[in-house]
């Protein structure tokens, strides 16, 4: 397993990707004629969602390249180059077309948009997927696994509270707060993306290294 200090920059990497404070915008757009009660409910499904389907990536990720046949390293370099993308929204304060389209903000009615599109692909998207799938090969050991749930569950608690105090941070946060905690996210998520993409290379060319 990898030392405690990965662990924290992995929850660090979730949390920047996720973005739950930058996604909270748009969820209240999304949930404006909702009453109290299906406020809740929609928080709870979403909180729920997002928390399987990354575990789901955790647990199947592996399974996942070795059927397509795809290399770690191959993944490394274009999920990097995702979140660079991801990343260079953040800082522009803006939300990435990659996690999220207006297109897929008219899916579904009241009943499943707490799943599509705010928990996939707003909040659980391919980004953090492709993140939980990366850090979980750096190790196979069980107590890695043990620790990589944690993260999750840990980043699923942020989301919670977050969503907890939507109707006080809407009437107390302007846009600009929620700006530049986003361009903040989005530095921190550029640096790793940067790291995965050389990471990704040096594996594919160990001539670099």
């Amino acid at each position: 397993m990898l030392d405690f200090t990965e662990y924290t920059k992995i929850f660090i990497a979730l949390l920047a990707i996720v973005n739950p404070i930058g996604a909270i915008p748009i969820v209240i757009a999304l949930t404006a004629d909702a009453s109290a009660e299906e406020f809740k409910r929609t928080t709870k499904t979403t909180v729920i969602s997002v928390l399987v389907i990354l575990f789901v990536a955790l647990l199947t990720g592996e399974l996942l390249l070795g059927f397509f046949g795809i290399s770690i390293n191959s993944f490394r370099v274009a999920g990097g180059i995702l979140l660079l993308l991801m990343a260079i929204s953040m800082l522009h304060a803006r939300q990435s077309a990659i996690t999220f389209s207006h297109e897929e903000a008219s899916d579904g009615g009241r009943e499943s948009v707490a799943v599509v599109p705010i928990s996939m692909p707003l909040l659980a998207g391919p980004g953090a997927i492709s993140t939980v799938i990366l850090y979980t090969q750096k190790s196979h050991a069980p107590l890695h696994y043990l620790f990589m749930g944690l993260d999750i569950l840990l980043m699923g608690l942020v989301l919670w509270l977050a969503f907890l105090f939507i109707p006080h941070i809407s009437k107390h946060t302007s846009q600009t707060g929620i700006n530049i905690f986003s361009r903040v996210m989005g530095l921190i998520l550029a640096a790793i993306a940067v790291e995965f993409i050389a990471n990704g290379i040096k594996g594919l060319f160990p001539m670099l290294a």
